[in-house]
């Protein structure tokens, strides 16, 4: 059974310690869970009922292509019609991880519960309505298409993480498999958000260094990660943002599974100027 960490909220008493396991650098960036306080949420215009953690945004020395958000929404919130993304460009995936949403794309309904996945192309009409009795929470990963003259833009598509194979890596034995939520070959689709299952003692056994960014919410369990130079330990709720080409690379000692939400930006040429 799957299980997805989310924000605590709250805020921590007077007595607990200033040192945590927060970092940022030029490199990577180590949100820890204990971070995402009630003080730090936004609200959005056209948005009822709403509140929500932004773990990463395009900004200097920082994230360059996405933007990463964990939204809650009340009982009865949700966004207005027409109203709910304000950027004609952006393309986004949702990842509920707590409650129920119905999402309505061009007048369609969707039940969305915890797993549920969709992905809303450039100027998709969608909206999303909490109708139950409990606080819902997704992510909600943003980023600015990359129009590809004769190459058409994917189409929307609703799914559940429990429909999706966890694809084996090769020569691991099952100990770290990858959930992709697109084809990999599909050129139309410009980043991908996988789910990462490691299990006990799975790793990547070398320092990952590539062009894609990432970042990296923990849905469940704990590993060490290594980050550009430095072994950080994380678990679930952290959020992690990786430079283009900073060394990855990961060991999942136990004692349960450790899973992750992957950001990765993919299938297109290099921008040559900003």
């Amino acid at each position: 059974m799957s299980t997805y960490a989310t924000p605590p909220g709250g805020l921590p008493p007077q007595t607990q310690l200033t040192t945590n396991r927060a970092r940022f650098t030029q490199a990577y960036a180590v949100l820890p869970h204990g971070t995402m306080t009630d003080i730090v949420t936004s609200a959005l215009p056209h948005w009822e009922g709403t509140r929500l953690w932004v773990l990463a945004r395009p900004l200097s020395g920082f994230a360059e292509t996405f933007s990463q958000y964990v939204v809650e929404v009340a009982p009865g919130g949700g966004s207005q019609p027409g109203r709910t993304e304000v950027d004609p460009r952006a393309e986004a995936v949702l990842f509920v991880v707590g409650g129920a949403v119905t999402l309505t794309i061009a007048e369609e309904e969707h039940e969305l519960e915890a797993g549920g996945y969709a992905y809303l192309p450039p100027g998709a009409d969608w909206m999303l309505r909490n109708r139950g009795a409990e606080v819902a929470t997704f992510h909600w990963i943003r980023k600015a298409y990359e129009p590809v003259d004769g190459v058409e833009a994917p189409e929307a598509f609703v799914t559940r993480e429990a429909d999706v194979e966890a694809v084996e890596m090769p020569g691991t034995d099952g100990a770290w498999r990858t959930q992709r939520f697109v084809d990999p070959t599909d050129v139309r689709h410009d980043m991908h958000v996988n789910i990462v299952t490691f299990q006990p003692g799975g790793a990547i056994t070398f320092p990952e260094t590539h062009v894609m960014e990432h970042g990296l919410y923990v849905l469940e369990g704990k590993a060490v990660y290594l980050l550009n130079e430095d072994w950080v330990e994380v678990e679930a709720g952290d959020f992690m943002w990786l430079r283009a080409f900073c060394p990855q690379a990961c060991y999942a000692g136990g004692p349960g599974r450790f899973r992750y939400l992957l950001y990765k930006d993919v299938n297109r040429h290099a921008t040559l100027a900003y």
